[in-house]
């Protein structure tokens, strides 16, 4: 049995559905979730990962753990997972763990308790997700328009699709045992061109505004804590070149190329229309 934790999330949505696809039992767990959330036959479960003591009934039966960075209890969350009997963890953490762990420390800490817990373990540091782009998609449907700060800067946005296939491999097979993989799209994309990809998709114009660094401070702090929003805007507006690098991991571990922002942008165009 494979626990998902973060199961109605962009990656956990589609690491559910990849896995029941594959006939592989799974219990996909929420703070918020109903069996109408999840495909017929897998168990849902409510449960929050700040509240350790209560996971004992999420984990029941369960030998594999996919997990988010949530809550203040790493070493609480693993002690748990380990009573119920689970051998393997697949970590979902941050770039920023590996670019920037001055800033990023929680991912940092639930890296290193993953790392002490005994447990078979791999570590995935996504870098930003396409889906990102929803951010916009009140004003695209609304005003055919988007906004977004340092519109000519690229980063190599990731297909959460993407995350979850190989957050899959990684659950299913223990070659990926010690494995710390960064996950990346195929390309830099600059905030302009990601807005272009979904005019594209749309087959209309989307109009694209460039925020001030001010303006995407005080919209981030409205749902980030102020260091997060710090090391968010640095990485967008000054990324190193490690964070722009394309890494080679998505298509080490599916052997394929990960898929560009723009199919992402297709495939997701009825949420911008």
């Amino acid at each position: 049995m494979i626990v998902v934790t973060g199961a109605t999330g962009n990656v956990g949505r589609a690491l559910v559905r990849l896995l029941t696809d594959a006939g592989v039992p799974v219990t996909a767990v929420a703070r918020r979730i109903t069996d109408a959330d999840v495909p017929p036959g897998v168990r849902a479960v409510t449960a929050d990962l700040a509240e350790p003591a209560g996971l004992r009934a999420a984990f029941e039966g369960a030998d594999v753990l996919f997990l988010l960075v949530a809550g203040e209890d790493p070493d609480g969350i693993l002690d748990e997972a380990k009573r119920a009997g689970v051998r393997r963890v697949v970590l979902l953490s941050s770039q920023g763990a590996g670019t920037r762990p001055d800033v990023y420390r929680h991912p940092v800490r639930f890296e290193a308790a993953v790392r002490a817990s005994g447990l078979d373990w791999t570590v995935l540091r996504s870098g930003g997700m396409a889906t990102n782009a929803f951010a916009w998609a009140e004003s695209v449907r609304a005003r055919r328009a988007a906004e977004a700060p340092f519109g000519d800067v690229g980063l190599p946005f990731v297909d959460p699709e993407d995350v979850a296939a190989v957050a899959a491999a990684a659950l299913r097979g223990d070659t990926h045992t010690g494995a710390t993989y960064t996950l990346t799209g195929p390309a830099p994309t600059t905030p302009r061109e990601r807005a272009a990809a979904i005019a594209a998709a749309l087959g209309e114009p989307v109009r694209f505004t460039e925020q001030t660094r001010a303006q995407a401070h005080e919209q981030l702090a409205a749902f980030m804590p102020l260091p997060v929003v710090e090391g968010t805007l640095a990485i967008l507006g000054a990324p190193t070149a490690e964070e722009q690098q394309v890494s080679p991991d998505v298509e080490h571990v599916l052997g394929r190329a990960p898929g560009t922002f723009a199919a992402w942008a297709a495939r997701n165009a009825a949420a911008f229309r």
